[in-house]
């Protein structure tokens, strides 16, 4: 497998940019794990990062779209955003149960003061990558 390829959208940067203070390195924080999960997939060769709905978002030619974001109308949060059609939040939730708060079928949440279980977002940043390619298994290929 080749190196990873990065090719991320001018304004990607603008938008971790204009974060306040309060929640830029977090939001940095899980841009970085997402770089460097799928740098350690060996799968992934491409990794686009842009926008999508405004917010940070990163597509793979397997995956199903992952987005981030922080809202203004809810400063003590954020989130990573899946694809609500997809069973990647039901599947999270079946394996992980309360290691995270989730949204609906769309969403993981995190609190500024939260200490994240890394090596458990790591497996769903995964699955989302190659969501296409491990769809048809019963646990996404988390942890296979």
């Amino acid at each position: 497998m080749g190196k990873l390829i990065v090719r991320t959208d001018a304004s990607v940067d603008e938008v971790f940019a204009n974060y306040p203070d309060s929640v830029r390195d977090q939001m940095q924080y899980l841009r970085t794990l997402v770089k460097e999960t799928a740098e350690e997939m060996g799968d992934v060769l491409v990794l686009q990062e842009t926008l999508k709905w405004g917010e940070p978002s990163f597509v793979t030619k397997n995956g199903s779209t992952l987005r981030m974001d922080w809202k203004a109308k809810l400063p003590k949060q954020y989130a990573m955003y899946f694809q609500c059609s997809s069973r990647l939040v039901d599947t999270f939730r079946l394996i992980f149960d309360r290691k995270f708060q989730y949204e609906g079928k769309r969403a993981i949440i995190f609190q500024l003061n939260q200490t994240i279980p890394v090596m458990q977002l790591k497996e769903c940043i995964k699955a989302s990558l190659r969501y296409h390619n491990v769809k048809d298994q019963m646990t996404l290929g988390i942890f296979e």
